[in-house]
């Protein structure tokens, strides 16, 4: 049965959701380790952040997936709104404090690196979870 849930919640929008954090979870690990490795000492807070951005990627994604059980279902709240803090607490003090990061991390200035995704994807992502309830957490 969870694997018929499974098919049921991977598609159309949540494919789409799931596929768009996948990307967004490469991209910011690349970013993360190129930016950790090269040039660290330049801007460590900025780095760092998008080292975490990446971490928040890649659990959202495996949340997403398996997001039919109750225990993911509530990693993927936790992470999703985690993701939503961090973009609009680092994207605000990058336009207020700009000289407080150095350099510009994924959730700089709201995404705006990424199209402004990074802003978007979160509410998408808890509109999806407020509207696909898992079984398990029906009864």
């Amino acid at each position: 049965m969870s694997h018929t849930i499974t098919r049921a919640r991977m598609t159309g929008i949540g494919r789409v959701l799931v596929i768009v954090y996948a990307v967004m979870a490469l991209a910011a690990t690349g970013r993360s380790l190129v930016q950790i490795i090269r040039r660290f000492d330049e801007a460590p807070l900025a780095y760092a952040l998008s080292a975490l951005a990446a971490v928040v990627y890649i659990l959202a994604t495996l949340a997403l997936i398996l997001a039919h059980r109750r225990g993911w279902y509530t990693v993927a709240w936790a992470a999703i709104c985690f993701e939503l803090a961090g973009v609009l607490i680092v994207g605000a003090l990058s336009l207020l404090v700009p000289d407080l990061f150095g350099h510009d991390s994924v959730w700089s200035y709201f995404g705006m690196g990424y199209v402004f995704i990074p802003l978007a994807l979160p509410v998408l992502g808890l509109w999806w979870l407020r509207t696909h309830h898992p079984q398990e957490n029906l009864a």
